[in-house]
């Protein structure tokens, strides 16, 4: 039995000597992929800066040059990586290693997908110029002003001054309304006259009325008036004209004054807005209802 031990305590120690033999011999190369790592995340700190100043130059989105910046320095530090690897001997190690993480970006690639999609969109986003920062934009029932674009959502300030979080994968998939593409924008208002109105004159009042209101407005051509139907009770009319404004709180606000000052119109010429009438007619005998001769009584 003693002579076991004896054996089993020389070979440890035999081993014990051989691992002191490679961490000696190892040291250098230890020290050396020490100092290779440290130097690549600090030249990675420097090449970060110098890609965003570089990108700075350029339309890409502030989303964009961040998201290109990160992925340059990434790449640099794996590379740095590698580096070191190799100068452990380690080749054998990152075989192994890389076989690992290919399974397992499989297994996370199934788990993430909903988050990998709006990674993806993101990065489109960050790119495309058709919607920007500070744009007002109307998509998946909400409309608002971009007011961020990252990796997982577009944030919108709506004009109540709400912030919706959209992710990005609806925003791509869906049709998206940007009223700042132009310079202008459609103010567009109905409304209805008696029946016993003069329906030139009041086309007339309108046109002149929304032309000395707004300064945008140059000539009667820059306004159109349409009647549209007969209504129940009044003849119903739409009213078009620009505003310079891509903005739709102030297309609200135009909209606003014109209804004013039209109605002031109206009430300076005795033009009546109708308000919804129903008319019924009783037959003769009807409990409560008198007639006088052929007339039927009509109630309103």
């Amino acid at each position: 039995m003693d002579l076991k031990f004896s054996k089993a305590w020389e070979k440890m120690l035999e081993k014990l000597d051989k691992w002191l033999d490679d961490i000696v011999l190892g040291l250098p190369n230890f020290i050396l992929a020490i100092i290779v790592f440290v130097f690549v995340l600090f030249l990675s700190k420097y090449i970060t800066k110098f890609i965003v100043r570089l990108l700075d130059r350029t339309n890409l989105q502030a989303s964009m040059k961040s998201l290109i910046s990160k992925l340059v320095s990434s790449v640099f530090i794996l590379f740095g990586l590698f580096l070191v690897l190799g100068i452990l001997n380690l080749s054998d190690a990152l075989k192994t290693v890389l076989a690992g993480a290919g399974v397992v970006g499989l297994a996370v690639g199934l788990a993430l997908q909903g988050a990998l999609a709006n990674l993806y969109s993101g990065v489109i986003l960050s790119y495309v110029h058709f919607i920007k920062f500070g744009d007002w934009v109307e998509t998946n029932g909400v409309e608002g002003e971009v007011i961020n674009i990252d990796l997982r959502s577009v944030t919108l300030k709506q004009a109540d001054n709400n912030l919706v979080y959209m992710p990005n994968k609806m925003v791509v998939e869906n049709p998206i309304k940007n009223y700042s593409t132009t310079a202008q924008s459609r103010v567009i208002l109905g409304c209805g006259v008696a029946y016993d109105s003069d329906l030139r004159f009041v086309k007339k009042l309108v046109i002149d009325t929304i032309e000395k209101y707004f300064d945008e407005i140059k000539s009667e051509k820059d306004v159109i008036f349409i009647y549209k139907e007969y209504g129940d009770s009044s003849i119903n009319f739409e009213t078009r004209f620009w505003i310079q404004s891509t903005s739709a709180l102030e297309v609200a606000k135009a909209k606003s004054e014109a209804i004013m000052v039209i109605k002031e119109a109206f009430d300076a010429n005795n033009i009546n807005i109708p308000f919804p009438i129903r008319t019924l007619d009783f037959p003769e005998g009807f409990k409560g209802v008198t007639t006088e001769g052929d007339d039927s009584t009509t109630s309103k």
